[in-house]
């Protein structure tokens, strides 16, 4: 008996994960807004009524999403605030590992894009919901090292806010980079951006050289690696200097 309960829960699992990946594969280029529960059903293989097993409706499905695709980064940044010293080492690796996560999720990172302004309220609400708990964890991580005398909770809670929007827009300009050169994923993943991104630049443009007389698939390839690595490579540059700037302002916040 045990043994049969357990299999169905597992096939039970099996079609909630292909419902969720369904989901997102159809939503690489519609809002969930007009994404119809039918079109998601017959994309798996299963019955409508079968949906209603896993989730109560679409925007049900959507929260799930979100869960699903902010979970993995809260913790990935909760580790890397509290394992970094110094504010050029903790910029680098929160880069590199923001540029990390698009490229092993951009289906996810394009869902959050879209629908954190989408027309889905109950989905809109829990990226919030997801972003202010990030920002909370960033508060909290953020106090010891900060005066409470020219620190008040509002301030360095507003501090928080900002990093974590500078998260989320990175990560979409890392996903657009990406986007115009879908060849290019994977080209970097180390921890210290300027270093990794440059070094994948570098090769890029060694096959680009060796692609300028070839024909074929592999010298267009070739060509789109190198375009996207120096894309990724600008979006992180970028990133940082921005990233630098709000520290900056953290250090002189009380001056004068």
């Amino acid at each position: 008996m045990s043994h049969r309960c357990g299999v169905r829960q597992a096939q039970k699992e099996k079609t909630r994960r292909a419902l969720l990946d369904a989901a997102l594969r159809l939503l690489e280029d519609q809002s969930l807004s007009s994404l119809g529960l039918r079109e998601v059903t017959r994309a798996v293989g299963v019955a409508p009524a079968a949906f209603y097993r896993h989730f109560r409706d679409l925007s049900d499905l959507g929260v799930a999403l979100v869960e699903e695709s902010l979970g993995s980064l809260h913790h990935m940044i909760g580790a890397i605030l509290a394992g970094q010293d110094g504010d050029a080492e903790r910029i680098d690796a929160t880069v590199a590992a923001v540029a990390e996560h698009v490229r092993r999720y951009p289906a996810h990172i394009r869902f959050i894009a879209r629908e954190r302004h989408g027309g889905v309220r109950a989905v809109r609400e829990a990226i919030a919901a997801e972003l202010d708990r990030f920002a909370d964890e960033v508060a909290t991580d953020f106090c010891p090292r900060l005066s409470a005398e020219d620190w008040p909770p509002e301030d360095v809670r507003m501090l928080a806010e900002l990093y974590v929007d500078h998260m989320v827009m990175t990560a979409t300009a890392f996903l657009e980079a990406q986007a115009e050169h879908p060849g290019a994923a994977g080209a970097s993943g180390a921890a210290d951006v300027e270093d990794a991104v440059g070094a994948a630049g570098a090769e890029g443009a060694a096959g680009a050289e060796g692609a300028a007389g070839a024909e074929g698939p592999a010298g267009a390839e070739d060509a789109a690696g190198a375009a996207g690595a120096e894309d990724e490579r600008r979006v992180a540059a970028t990133a940082r200097k921005q990233l630098l700037l709000i520290s900056l302002g953290r250090h002189h916040w009380r001056d004068g």
